[in-house]
């Protein structure tokens, strides 16, 4: 987005033909929020201010299409459940960390949620054509693997026979051309080259299973640890809503058919099964409804203040994630007291791999006289070589440079007295280093601050910044090769 709002069709200035490698995805959510959050950018531009006010923009657009879809589906909940049922579904995704965190971050399963949850909003209504037609352009364009949610779907589908097979290939076939047709027009003039992004990303992840070199995780995860996480006391709930109500049944059943079959690819992350989600949390909302209109019985009695228990404990989980994940990006944090130690010479930057997964992007950047790379694999001899000015690495010791300042991120949730909030552990994550042939003479001790440098803290390691819109829980895992901001 950053490429398409400042660059515009200066293509060869683009990050992806700068730094190419990476898995393609399409362009065509990018240019739809850019289009939307164009004029804002257009205003920051006239007005001075930094990159980064652009960066806010783009993500609060992306996050109002995605709740903007949940909006619709909560009103298909309130035409077919009730107003109790919507406005209980609205409170458990409000107490709910995870998917508000996505609803703003550029990966494309964000923009695939979008379309899923336009689905659903069909699918509620009783509308099968429009619910498939909706899968298939999600599908074709953003995350192909919305296959596994499509076919449980259309199976529901054929065997309450609301759809034939006839149909439902009269349907999908045309938007799945139209769609095709639409990507690949549109990406191949964006990336130089003929290309259908998400048939490559199938063919790497499925058929090469290259996925599986980002890690493997056991069949269960996805219901013993991400689901739970995710959803937190709507997760319980969920079942409950399964076997008071027939028509969530009808709904939830064929979801979680969806995460028994992503269950059996061994690269597993959260935010592939955040389609699974929203569907979910309706059904959690329909026990709670249940549960709040006999609250005056005895017996539900009990089950309606343990609800109240379980919608606490999940908003202070939610207040306490929300913490961890602000801590979580120190690398904007450590371009942001970087450019702090400025001055009129040139200054040129390499930024290691870590600092590129937690929160610099090229909306950190700035112009003259700062430059920057991102070459991967580079040795220390390379990095001598090259001149650069500063480094941003993990790596607290490089041969040729010395430190500068360090910023602490989120380690793990335990009890720290001496920090706030005190259940959130930080550890050292990056350091900046400085040419040692630069630094002569004023590169700071242990305990001293870097000349230049403003005060923003009593602390030493300047970690402890109030600095805004870097925001990720379990980034180090999460991160998506190809991910562009």
């Amino acid at each position: 987005m950053h490429d398409i709002l400042y660059h515009h069709y200066h293509l060869q200035e683009y990050d992806h033909l700068e730094f190419p490698g990476v898995v393609p995805r399409t362009f065509i959510g990018a240019l739809v929020v850019s289009a939307l959050a164009s004029p804002y950018v257009t205003l920051f531009k006239l007005l001075g201010l930094p990159k980064l006010y652009s960066l806010c923009a783009v993500r609060l657009v992306l996050a109002s299409i995605v709740l903007g879809s949940m909006s619709l589906m909560r009103r298909a909940i309130s035409n077919e459940f009730g107003s109790t049922v919507a406005k209980a579904f609205t409170v458990i995704t409000a107490v709910q960390f995870h998917l508000l965190f996505y609803c703003s971050r550029p990966l494309p399963n964000v923009f695939a949620l979008a379309c899923v949850n336009v689905a659903y909003y069909f699918w509620i209504r009783g509308k099968p054509r429009e619910t498939l037609i909706s899968l298939v352009f999600g599908m074709v364009v953003f995350r192909c693997d919305i296959i596994l949610l499509a076919a449980p779907i259309g199976l529901s589908f054929f065997i309450t026979r609301s759809v034939t097979v006839a149909d439902a290939l009269k349907w999908c076939i045309p938007a799945a051309i139209v769609s095709a047709g639409l990507t690949f027009a549109v990406d191949s003039i964006l990336w130089r080259r003929w290309v259908w992004p998400e048939w490559e990303v199938f063919w790497f992840n499925s058929v090469l299973n290259r996925s599986s070199e980002w890690g493997v995780s056991p069949f269960h995860w996805y219901f013993s640890s991400a689901l739970p996480r995710a959803m937190l006391a709507a997760y319980p709930l969920s079942f409950v809503g399964l076997a008071l109500d027939r028509r969530i049944r009808r709904l939830a059943l064929p979801v979680y058919g969806f995460v028994i079959l992503y269950s059996k690819l061994p690269h597993k992350e959260l935010r592939f099964i955040l389609f699974a989600v929203p569907m979910l949390n309706l059904a959690a909302a329909a026990a709670i409804a249940r549960i709040y209109n006999n609250r005056r019985k005895r017996l539900w009695s009990l089950f309606y203040n343990a609800s109240l228990v379980l919608l606490t404990a999940s908003f202070s989980f939610a207040l306490l994630s929300a913490v961890a994940s602000y801590r979580n990006y120190p690398g904007g944090q450590a371009m942001a007291l970087l450019h702090d130690l400025g001055s009129s010479i040139h200054l040129s930057v390499h930024i290691d791999v870590l600092p590129a997964m937690t929160g610099v992007s090229r909306f950190c950047e700035r112009g003259p006289p700062w430059s920057y790379s991102k070459r991967e694999g580079l040795t220390p001899r390379e990095l001598r070589e090259s001149n650069f000015t500063y480094l941003v690495s993990a790596q607290a010791n490089v041969a040729g440079f010395e430190r500068v300042f360090a910023v602490e991120g989120f380690s793990r949730i335990a009890l720290q007295p001496s920090s706030f909030p005190p259940l959130i552990r930080l550890v050292s994550e990056l350091i900046v280093l400085r040419y040692r042939t630069q630094t002569k003479g004023i590169v700071s001790t242990p305990g001293e601050r870097a000349p230049g440098v403003r005060s923003r803290s009593k602390q030493i390691m300047w970690s402890h910044l109030n600095f805004c819109p870097f925001g990720g829980k379990l980034v180090f895992r999460e991160r998506e090769r190809g991910e562009r901001i």
